[in-house]
């Protein structure tokens, strides 16, 4: 007897639903032409003489009151604030006092084939210490230190960084990557003898020695134990060695 009752109790409610449903749709009113119409004139857009009436109760301004309106001004700009700078560098200053050791480098250039020419071949990631000595070196033995390029790409820089290691020594320095490639230099410190006399050919679009024009080393040595290495390997060059030899030892 349950379930029959739960079965007819599921069937009532159900016509229950169905029935609440259709009585509700029964109580929307029907849309009659006169709901159309009156949709329409709500939603009608303004016709052209009502648009002009419109634009003619604007106010428009007159000539003068368009010439009293002040025209913005341009900002000044030597009026606005400037940032604060540091005095800039005097590189002539600076330059001037290692300014004989680069006339002594232009001059050895010159004589290169009456005087054997003695490259040292550096760059500022090197120890510290390890540049210190081959400056002191350099400017005893008259030998010529040679960088790649610019530091930081900056010609005030480099010239800072030269001041700064040189002091008042006078000591040659040059700023030449075509010798590093001319004399295959890919490491730093690399010593570079060239021989007297010793006269460069065409290379590609470049000029280069012979290889029997100069003698190189590198590694983190002295200067004077470079030039004694080379007149143990190349004997050929024990004269040129020599000469920077006596130099560097006074």
């Amino acid at each position: 007897m349950r379930i029959g009752f739960r079965q007819l109790f599921g069937i009532v409610l159900c016509s229950s639903a169905v029935t609440g449903i259709v009585q509700a749709d029964d109580l929307l009113p029907p849309v009659t032409d006169a709901d159309v119409e009156r949709v329409k004139r709500d939603l009608a857009q303004p016709t052209d003489a009502q648009i002009e009436r419109a634009i003619r109760g604007l106010h428009q301004p007159t000539e003068r009151e368009i010439a009293a309106t002040p025209a913005p001004s341009t900002p000044k700009l030597d009026a606005l604030p400037k940032p604060a700078t540091p005095a800039d560098v005097d590189l002539r200053t600076i330059t001037k006092g290692f300014e004989p050791a680069v006339k002594q480098a232009l001059a050895a250039g010159a004589a290169m084939s009456q005087t054997p020419s003695l490259l040292v071949f550096v760059s500022f990631s090197m120890p510290a210490k390890t540049l210190a000595r081959l400056v002191d070196q350099a400017a005893r033995s008259g030998a010529t230190l040679v960088l790649r390029g610019l530091t930081e790409s900056s010609l005030k820089q480099t010239v800072l960084r030269v001041q700064q290691l040189i002091g008042s020594r006078k000591v040659a320095f040059q700023i030449d990557p075509q010798s590093f490639e001319r004399f295959a230099v890919d490491r730093t410190p690399t010593f570079v003898l060239v021989r007297a006399g010793a006269q460069p050919v065409s290379c590609g679009d470049a000029q280069c020695f012979r290889n029997d024009a100069y003698v190189s080393v590198s590694g983190d040595v002295s200067l004077d134990y470079a030039l004694e290495f080379m007149q143990r390997q190349a004997p050929g060059f024990n004269g040129e060695a020599g000469h920077f030899l006596r130099g560097l030892r006074g």
